[in-house]
């Protein structure tokens, strides 16, 4: 199965699936990856924060794979934005990940009360233009932090990885990002079980109609959507059935139905909101 790419603004693409490693124990994390991998994953997506990159790092050392066919993400914690810490910090993050460059450099929060994330993005510029990253973004960043960066530096970041699933669809951020050609990566895609989206009609009917499982149905809306996505787990089954997406179409009517999940007033939200990450 060969996974879809997403052009970047930069030139680069990105794998449109990937394998996420948030939460995933440290001690788990080179088998779980080493799994995804040979799976056919190629996308991996982690942070300074999660103490998970040597595990990334040790299962990409030993799967064989080239390093032109894998992304890596990682991020910039929220404690290093401030002066030339960013340089500090992904320094640290590629010796434990065993690699030259990631694919991917993220800002992890705005942290809006330190106001220290321009000063993050100037660093995430010359990160990228000196060679350790070759696409840099953002994460959980909202309409106004965007602006200030882009107008202050005029370089506009790749994409935007935010909270995103059919309860928080972010409409007004997705649409900022269709107009400035940036990339929206889709996390908590399923929802974290924090609600009943799987016994949602919206989705149980689309999943009988296919015959597919209802975390299947709502990753195949978020890749019919545009999004990039990259579900978690540490079953091997599981890994397996996330990436098993391809084979099956939702209608134009199915998608609508998931669409119309979203109360559109941000009660939808599971996780913390990004003025209140400092």
């Amino acid at each position: 199965m060969t996974i879809p790419l997403v052009a970047l603004n930069d030139g680069h693409q990105i794998p449109q699936l990937g394998y996420g490693v948030f939460k995933v124990p440290a001690e788990d994390t080179e088998r779980a990856v080493a799994e995804a991998l040979e799976i056919g994953y190629r996308h991996i997506d982690t942070a300074a924060i999660y103490g998970n990159e040597e595990g990334v790092g040790a299962a990409i050392a030993k799967s064989g794979i080239a390093r032109d066919d894998l992304f890596v993400t990682t991020k910039l914690w929220n404690d290093r934005q401030s002066g030339d810490q960013p340089f500090e910090a992904v320094t640290e993050s590629l010796d434990k990940l065993g690699l030259e460059f990631v694919d991917l450099y993220l800002i992890h929060w705005p942290t809006p009360q330190k106001n220290t994330f321009l000063n993050a993005w100037e660093h995430l510029i010359q990160i990228r233009d000196n060679g350790q990253a070759r696409s840099i973004g953002v994460s959980n960043f909202l309409v106004p932090h965007l602006e200030r960066i882009v107008e202050a530096t005029g370089v506009t970041p790749a994409v935007n990885q935010i909270e995103l699933h059919p309860a928080h669809q972010q409409r007004e951020i997705t649409a900022w990002a269709d107009e400035h050609d940036v990339r929206i990566e889709s996390w908590g895609p399923l929802g974290q079980g924090k609600y009943d989206l799987f016994g949602l009609p919206a989705v149980a009917d689309a999943a009988a109609a296919h015959e597919k499982t209802p975390a299947q149905v709502v990753l195949r809306w978020h890749l019919q959507k545009g999004f990039i996505v990259f579900p978690k787990s540490v079953r091997r089954e599981r890994l397996e059935e996330n990436f098993d997406v391809f084979d099956f179409e939702l209608s134009g009517p199915e998608l609508v139905a998931i669409d119309a999940l979203d109360p559109r007033d941000g009660s939808g939200r599971v996780s913390a909101h990004p003025a209140e990450v400092n």
